[in-house]
């Protein structure tokens, strides 16, 4: 069963849109759940200077089936020109949670 879960990730900018794309996610199911970690402090290149910025973190589960309308809504919503948006494969889990997942991420869910 778990092949088809991921866990995806994606910084943001400040608590405003962390909360929008996590209850955008949410409400449309396309993750069954987002956890907002806020004080993360991200240090990165970009443009050719090193950057170090506040963010908030958004764990999100959905399943393959859903991601690539998941990163839809993330790149829509988001106000960064290249934001992160990663996932990787659950390999294993509680069978009872990556079933709520997975309905949770269907239209019925």
């Amino acid at each position: 069963m778990s092949a088809e879960h991921l866990v995806g990730l994606s910084t943001c900018p400040d608590a405003d849109t962390a909360n929008e794309i996590a209850d955008t996610l949410v409400e449309e199911n396309l993750a069954a759940c987002v956890n907002i970690i806020p004080g993360l402090t991200s240090v990165y290149r970009w443009k050719g200077e090193t950057c170090r910025d506040q963010e908030w973190l958004l764990v999100m589960k959905t399943t393959r089936g859903r991601w690539k309308k998941l990163e839809e809504t993330v790149l829509r919503l988001h106000p960064d020109e290249l934001p992160e948006v990663i996932a990787l494969p659950i390999s294993t889990g509680l069978n009872d949670y990556l079933a709520w997942v997975g309905y949770q991420t269907t239209a019925e869910g």
